[in-house]
């Protein structure tokens, strides 16, 4: 490699890179690293303790993958499971498994949290300053730093304004910190939301409540999909005795289908609207009529759709101990949530399912030579490496896709500018918007969704543009294509 080793000293640990998160991204990162770049020493900075990341962390009942674990897991270790759509234990433990084969386990140090990252130009290395424990002070110099970290905060949910809700007597829980050992058998529950987790805690918690009502400010859509479709089998019965092909086919299979969804959705918003309502229409119980509690106001693909396999949302609600109710909540007393309709709702527990809030780089301060790096001032090149920052990449995955996708296409640039770095005599590499870029380029959005949690999260996330190396992510094959052959070097700096 064309950088020299950093020197060894009893005061910090010393790599050639340094990855943060040991989830989905942070895993895949490191077997590209020892796939692609052998010569290069890295460890993985993990501050929980275990591998997983949001699926070591949430355990709220029927936590679930919101896309397909045929590319949602790895390409380099296959999903063979049946279901495409998978539970979250099955998936934290085939991450873990993932990594134990590969051996990328032996690189992880857990319960070690970040704090601070500052780069410094005259040794062209990154200073990280750690809590181990929290409270044992460590640090750790660099040449390179991934970071794995995913975009949402693992401290603290997005907060809701819920009238009154400290009013209430009962139990109020938010997913993200769902107790241990909570039993709600024959309890009466209320899910406040409408989103992805509202769709998968309805079905799970129905069987042993008294009564499961969502309640919603404004409807989303849900699509019913097969655990296996006719499709799986059929590539499964022809290429049984060829497991890596049969393999390929699923994965192939399950890369083109989302992208006609959304290429479809773009295009003809109308019909596929329609085509949603009359799914919906199908699936739900005479009682529970589609408008207004499944009538979006939004287009498809605006915001994420909501996939429940065998349509066990739907299920649910017809067995007849769920429901839903839309409109908007007047205040929350001490028993009970009165709607502004009139109507009057009377719980046990509470579940705020109301959304996530984002975080960029896991809220870590970091600086160049000392000047602080506020993440919403700077555009993201390529998508992945942001402006002004040196030797520094943001795993960033897709929100209408899997975020494996997007991640691995980051991995795999990633690995080609580092030997393209070592062939060249390249120590740096800084992104940096050109006169005509400052001068011409608009802003857009990074995150390519209009949801709630997206919207509150602009004033702390990077910007994108619409020109060159800055626009954002589009779509799989554009940006694997991208990462194997585009444009390393116009609007990026390299230093010798």
């Amino acid at each position: 490699m064309a950088w020299t080793a950093l020197p060894k000293s009893a005061d910090y640990e010393a790599y050639d890179v340094i990855i943060i998160g040991a989830g989905i991204s942070g895993i895949n990162a490191g077997y590209r690293l020892q796939e692609r770049n052998p010569n290069l020493t890295y460890k993985i900075l993990e501050g929980r303790h275990e591998i997983g990341g949001t699926w070591s962390l949430f355990n709220y009942p029927g936590i679930r993958s919101d896309s397909d674990l045929y590319t949602f897991g790895f390409p380099w270790r296959p999903w063979t499971d049946r279901a495409s759509i998978a539970q979250g234990g099955l998936i934290k433990n085939y991450v873990k498994e993932s990594a134990r084969v590969y051996k990328i386990d032996e690189k992880i140090q857990y319960n070690t949290w970040i704090e601070s990252a500052a780069w410094s130009t005259p040794d062209k290395t990154w200073t990280l300053q750690a809590k181990i424990e929290k409270t044992k002070p460590a640090t750790y110099k660099a040449r390179f730093i991934y970071f794995c970290t995913g975009y949402y905060n693992y401290h603290e949910p997005l907060k809701a304004e819920i009238p009154g809700i400290d009013n209430f007597k009962g139990t109020v829980i938010h997913p993200q910190f769902w107790p241990e050992n909570l039993d709600y058998t024959d309890k009466d529950v209320v899910i406040i939301g409408s989103g992805a987790t509202a769709i998968t805690v309805l079905p799970a918690m129905a069987d042993k409540a008294r009564h499961v009502t969502m309640l919603q400010r404004s409807p989303s859509y849900v699509m019913a999909i097969p655990r296996e479709d006719p499709i799986e089998k059929m590539i499964r019965f022809f290429w049984w005795w060829a497991p890596p092909v049969q393999a390929w086919l699923l994965r192939t299979k399950w890369l083109i289908a989302p992208l006609i969804l959304t290429s479809f959705a773009a295009r003809y918003p109308e019909a596929l609207r329609k085509i949603s309502h009359r799914q919906m229409e199908r699936l739900l119980p005479k009682s529970i009529p589609r408008d207004p509690h499944f009538t979006p106001s939004y287009k498809p693909w605006e915001q994420r759709m909501c996939m429940c396999p065998d349509g066990d949302f739907f299920a649910a609600l017809r067995a007849g101990k769920c429901d839903v109710e839309t409109g908007h909540i007047e205040t929350v007393t001490e028993k009970s949530i009165k709607l502004k309709s009139g109507k009057e709702l009377n719980p046990d527990i509470i579940v705020t399912a109301t959304g996530l809030k984002l975080i960029f780089a896991g809220g870590m301060n970091l600086t160049v030579d000392g000047k602080p790096i506020n993440l919403p001032d700077q555009y993201l090149w390529k998508g992945v490496m942001l402006e002004d920052l040196p030797n520094a990449a943001f795993y960033i995955g897709y929100v209408d896709a899997s975020w494996t996708l997007g991640a691995d296409s980051t991995a795999q640039m990633m690995c080609r500018l580092m030997n393209t770095m070592a062939k060249e005599g390249v120590t740096e590499v800084v992104p940096r918007r050109t006169a005509e870029d400052k001068e011409n380029m608009k802003e857009t959005d990074l995150l390519r969704l209009n949801s709630t949690y997206v919207n509150k999260s602009k004033s702390i996330i990077p910007k994108a543009g619409d020109r060159g190396q800055w626009v954002p992510r589009s779509y799989y094959f554009k940006d694997i294509m991208n990462a194997w052959y585009g444009d390393l070097k116009s609007s990026a700096e390299w230093i010798r």
